[in-house]
């Protein structure tokens, strides 16, 4: 069976492309939701999305120094697979799927996209800075 190797250090760059560019397209889906929302109601939208970053960046601060650890055991050379754990790739499959059903649901409300998606997406994005930044340090 053939096998298609790639130096380990790359599964960091795989994993900040899973992670940063789903945030981007997140982060632009909630600014795009704050546009229509009256002025009035902003400030404690902001709030929430606030509240809703700093859970998610602690939480993902978390997943992404797990996932860092268990790259850094592996082989040098390895397959894109072992990027994640099969749990994390269920979890990444069924997080998108959420998030592409929940776009199909006309009931959700304009300030929950907006303060949620507004707070996820950048959220994402550092975690995927965060891969970006175990690449560069563990450069040889």
């Amino acid at each position: 069976m053939l096998k298609n190797l790639i130096s380990k250090r790359i599964l960091y760059l795989i994993a900040a492309a899973i992670w940063g560019i789903p945030g981007f397209i997140i982060t632009a889906k909630g600014i795009t939701a704050y546009t229509t929302i009256p002025a009035n109601e902003l400030w404690w939208l902001c709030l929430i999305t606030f509240g809703v970053l700093i859970s998610f960046i602690w939480m993902f601060q978390r997943i992404v120094n797990k996932y860092c650890n268990l790259i850094a055991a592996l082989p040098d050379k390895t397959t894109i697979g072992h990027t994640f754990p099969l749990r994390g790739w269920v979890l990444i499959v069924c997080m998108s799927s959420l998030g592409i059903a929940l776009k199909f649901v006309s009931c959700i409300p304009v300030e929950f996209t907006a303060s949620f998606y507004s707070g996820l997406g950048p959220a994402l994005v550092v975690a995927g800075c965060l891969f970006v930044k175990k690449y560069m340090t563990r450069c040889e």
